[in-house]
């Protein structure tokens, strides 16, 4: 019987989806830049052969992501995207499936690892008192506990991505957090409260706090992740079973 050649994977995209995408390597093909006008809706529907109904379609879909808006007098130009509000659309976490909060989980704990070094840098006294008055505020109620209220944890973490100076982290963590209480709730009836640490004690925000102060970004990233030691176990060996 004789060898065909296998025929290639029709293209399912729609008309439409494929117009965004080639607008996109229109964009990046002619190096436009923010500010930067772009063509009119009939001129894109001439050089692509498609209705101008399709082009409008394409072009509002870059538009509810935020990559192009109108100018009185100059039409479309691109623009700067928002991309913590575009995410922020989408992270309700009633409507994400299991693994996608895990993940958002663990893009959290990663991401508190990796800010010791802005800490230290853009730390001021002011900060360190706000933080303070969080440590304080928390002890009050919390004493002599391994696991604090969840808004005390949103607080004193909240209070260090502020610290970060940067303002992208910020927003991030503003918008994983609905994912990071879902998932803290949920796990918090699983973890054993008198969890065992490596090291045979419990890291607490005061000694974060005081490592903030007097310590190093790689002394504190080592508190950080005894810290956070119930949150990585948890999340490993649920990736075990």
């Amino acid at each position: 019987m004789k060898d065909f050649k296998k025929l290639k994977p029709i293209d399912t995209g729609s008309l439409v989806d494929k117009v965004e995408t080639r607008l996109l390597a229109f964009f990046k093909e002619n190096n436009l830049k923010v500010g930067d006008a772009i063509p009119k809706e009939l001129e894109f529907a001439e050089s692509l052969g498609v209705s101008r109904t399709v082009v409008r379609e394409a072009l509002l879909r870059l538009r509810t992501l935020g990559l192009i808006d109108s100018k009185k007098h100059r039409g479309m130009v691109l623009q700067q995207p928002d991309i913590i509000n575009n995410f922020e659309r989408i992270m309700d976490p009633t409507l994400l499936g299991e693994d996608t909060l895990k993940q958002l989980f663990e893009l959290r704990l990663i991401l508190e690892m990796g800010m010791a070094d802005f800490l230290f840098e853009h730390k001021t006294q002011k900060d360190m008192d706000e933080l303070e008055e969080i440590v304080v505020a928390e002890e009050e109620t919390s004493y002599e506990k391994n696991r604090f209220s969840l808004d005390r944890e949103v607080a004193f973490h909240g209070k260090l991505y502020q610290i970060s100076g940067n303002t992208t982290l910020l927003g991030f963590q503003n918008l994983l957090l609905p994912a990071f209480e879902y998932k803290y709730l949920m796990d918090a009836k699983k973890m054993n409260s008198d969890y065992q640490y490596s090291s045979g004690q419990f890291v607490s925000h005061r000694m974060l706090m005081d490592n903030l102060k007097v310590g190093t970004p790689e002394t504190f990233r080592s508190a950080m992740r005894r810290h956070l030691e119930p949150h990585f176990d948890h999340v490993f060996n649920t990736k075990k079973q």
